[in-house]
């Protein structure tokens, strides 16, 4: 995916966000949402220890040991709190974050998500994407519409492990946006000079759309 699009998914999951809210952000194309936010004041967290998380710094300004949990170098916003690893987990735990802006390598038709493994390959760990999936009031998820072989990521049922009993609540690509409701994924947004019959050809997954997004 190209830098370009990267920054297009970023943009608009700024324009789903509400000031004041608590934000946790994954690896991947959610980091690059702190440098998009323009005038609209949230509180970022970061599960390696920190609230009040600002843009990336300029190279000049970079330093290595303040990092995001992605290990992106990032700046602090005034009033930032710094504080270890179990504190920031059992605000996670706690339900005291908003939303989470994850990276996903699969999502289901029910919303169902798949963002830390992948069968076959050697991982690291879980990391904190259980923790968020199961604690984070709200769920938006920051993917590419397929994978780099052409496969869907938007798919019937899962070939990953999933990462959770709790489901997104929406999903962003650089094609489109659906949001999952009683189990089922709508349309409401194309990002895209797609039509809905190219977007259909590139997603495994079904989904439904209100008729005013024929006549966009």
């Amino acid at each position: 995916m190209s830098q370009n699009n990267r920054i297009t998914i970023a943009k608009r999951v700024v324009q789903e966000l509400k000031e004041g809210q608590v934000v946790n952000l994954g690896v991947g194309i959610p980091t690059l949402i702190p440098d998009y936010l323009g005038d609209k004041h949230v509180f970022l967290q970061s599960e390696n220890g920190l609230l009040g998380m600002g843009p990336t710094p300029p190279e000049e300004d970079i330093n290595m040991d303040l990092i995001s949990a992605s290990k992106q170098p990032i700046t602090m916003e005034i009033g930032a709190s710094l504080f270890d690893s179990s504190a920031s987990f059992a605000m996670i735990r706690g339900g005291h974050v908003d939303a989470a802006v994850l990276g996903a390598l699969e999502v289901d038709e029910t919303g169902e998500i798949a963002n830390w493994a992948v069968p076959g390959q050697t991982i690291l760990g879980v990391g904190g994407a259980m923790d968020l999936v199961a604690g984070a009031k709200k769920i938006i998820l920051t993917m590419s519409h397929t994978a780099k072989n052409g496969n869907a990521k938007l798919v019937k049922k899962l070939n990953c492990p999933r990462s959770g009993v709790r489901k997104a609540d929406m999903v962003i690509t650089e094609h489109a946006v659906f949001k999952f409701v009683d189990g089922s994924m709508e349309l409401v947004e194309i990002l895209s000079d797609l039509t809905i019959e190219q977007l259909k050809e590139i997603t495994e997954a079904e989904f439904t759309y209100s008729p005013e997004l024929l006549e966009a």
